[in-house]
């Protein structure tokens, strides 16, 4: 728009032509016209903030109406937010449902679906899911819990038949890998049961959208990955950066040392707990007996944790917690991702409330990977859960 400058006596301008379907709630006047640039903020109904920039190094003078502008990177990011957003159906199993709650919680993207889990008199597995034709074309996801060999094929039943639903994509969630530990052979004849599950989980149905996508935190030998066929992806995260977390937390998180239990679990480890001072234990043979020493660092005065994937017994934990504590750990703590404890096995686990490290534990930190262990160490110290339910939400984004 141009208009031509009066040269005397100053004078209003009396309205600006609307580029926009919004009106002008106040403008601002000019008194005066000057060889220099003018610049007038005008509000708008909307709330939006415009600015008019009369540019008049010659006559006429030019007013230009500028809309507001998004910064690029804002712009940018929440492009990116909506493109990867990613509403997922979660199914799970009897046994997975308080994580599997609190899974949901994290997200407004994942909801819940139901399966009906009964048997017929013969003892075989009668499963029906919940609307299955609401299903398709959605993000599915299962979380299981292959706790014993009695609840595998039910719930390879629901694995196999989830993905043939006309899926868009189908992730299996398996916190717990339970056969990893079984993954060599010594002597002729042993057979790797991790080469085997792995093997039945590969032939899960393809679903539309690619091959299925594996969840397992802390997976014993991250070379199991390689026993998997080309019609699964494995995924494998790692409950330690809860570990981490909860350790900020602590009133003494300055004096925090990290042990290993063995070399298998420095190898596991070390490169995500590098910012902490290190001890490493080692089994040697004296006679007929394997006993526990420290191979590197020192204990002394520290509060030690010790770290490992899983425990069952616990009897390696023991033994490393009194060799620490002969060589002057402060308090002895422990962590690991998956606390299976056959037979109660947590039992041998008591509360050191001060001074006799040699004796129990300051802390126990397991996850909730092993929803048997979760229910039955519920509020008895030393012991702690920490859960997956976060980083498990994140993964499904994937």
């Amino acid at each position: 728009m141009s208009a031509t400058t009066p040269p005397s006596p100053p004078q209003r301008l009396a309205a600006l032509p609307s580029h926009s379907s919004n009106k002008l709630r106040n403008s601002t006047p000019i008194r005066s016209v000057n060889r220099k640039d003018i610049s007038i903020r005008c509000e708008f109904e909307n709330s939006q903030r415009w600015t008019v920039g009369c540019v008049s190094g010659t006559d006429p003078i030019h007013i230009i109406l500028k809309p507001p502008s998004i910064p690029m990177a804002s712009a940018a990011v929440l492009g990116s937010s909506r493109k990867n957003f990613k509403r997922v159906c979660l199914f799970y199993c009897n046994e997975m449902k308080d994580l599997a709650e609190r899974i949901a919680s994290q997200s407004d993207a994942i909801e819940l679906r139901n399966i009906t889990w009964r048997t017929f008199e013969d003892g075989f597995p009668n499963l029906f899911i919940s609307n299955a034709h609401g299903i398709r074309g959605q993000h599915v996801a299962f979380l299981a819990s292959f706790s014993s060999p009695g609840v595998i094929f039910e719930q390879l039943s629901v694995i196999y038949a989830l993905p043939k639903l006309f899926v868009s994509s189908f992730t299996l969630v398996l916190p717990f890998f339970p056969t990893g530990t079984s993954e060599r052979m010594e002597d002729e004849g042993d057979v790797a049961t991790a080469f085997t599950l792995a093997r039945i989980l590969s032939n899960t149905p393809v679903p539309r959208g690619g091959p299925t996508s594996l969840v397992v935190f802390d997976i014993h030998a991250l070379q199991e990955r390689f026993y998997f066929g080309d019609n699964i992806l494995p995924c494998f995260e790692s409950g330690v950066p809860l570990l981490l977390n909860r350790l900020q937390q602590l009133p003494d998180s300055d004096n925090i040392s990290i042990a290993f239990p063995d070399d298998g679990a420095w190898k596991r480890f070390h490169k995500q707990l590098q910012h902490f001072p290190m001890i490493v234990c080692a089994k040697v043979r004296e006679g007929d007996q394997r006993i526990v020493r420290i191979k590197e660092g020192d204990p002394a005065g520290h509060h030690v944790v010790i770290v490992d994937d899983l425990v069952q017994s616990g009897g390696t934990l023991t033994e490393c917690q009194k060799v620490l504590a002969k060589h002057g750990a402060q308090k002895i703590s422990a962590y690991v991702t998956h606390g299976i404890f056959p037979n109660r096995s947590w039992q041998r686990f008591s509360h050191d409330k001060g001074g006799s490290p040699e004796n129990g534990m300051t802390y126990f930190w397991i996850t909730d990977s092993c929803p048997q262990t979760v229910k039955e160490v519920k509020d008895k110290k030393p012991f702690e859960v920490l859960s997956l339910a976060a980083p498990i939400a994140s993964a499904l984004q994937i």
